[in-house]
């Protein structure tokens, strides 16, 4: 069975810091986009962060510089490095996984970039005030 489980959020004031978590069982980060979405409206996401095992990145326009997605193949995690965080990053954040190939830069530029990834996690709230 696999299971995505994010930790990390919390409540921070602009300019803050935080580190996502996401510990993946059952499905081992290998020739593998993984990536970072965030609740934008009801029924969908936004894609802040996604990678490739190969090392390829692709960032939203909103969050390049501040955030950083990276994986610990050892521990089977991926991470979302928060810097400088801004009211306007209040969101619930979940990460994803999916074998299929991906266009990066689609995943992270439009609307449709959150759509049939395989496995999510069930997300976690970041609150970032003024």
């Amino acid at each position: 069975q696999v299971r995505l489980a994010e930790s990390g959020g919390g409540s921070v004031q602009a300019g803050g810091s935080l580190i996502l978590s996401c510990a993946v069982s059952g499905y081992p980060l290998a020739n593998t986009y993984m990536a970072w979405f965030r609740q934008i409206l009801i029924n969908t996401r936004g894609g802040v962060a996604v990678m490739y095992t190969d090392g390829e990145t692709a960032y939203a326009e909103s969050v390049k510089g501040r955030l950083t997605i990276s994986r610990d193949s050892a521990k089977n995690t991926l991470y979302l490095q928060m810097n400088n965080l801004q009211p306007e990053d209040t969101a619930m954040y979940y990460c994803a996984v999916d074998p299929r190939s991906r266009n990066l830069e689609r995943v992270v530029s439009t609307p449709e970039g959150w759509l049939d990834w395989y496995h999510w996690g069930q997300g976690t709230q970041v609150t970032v005030s003024s």
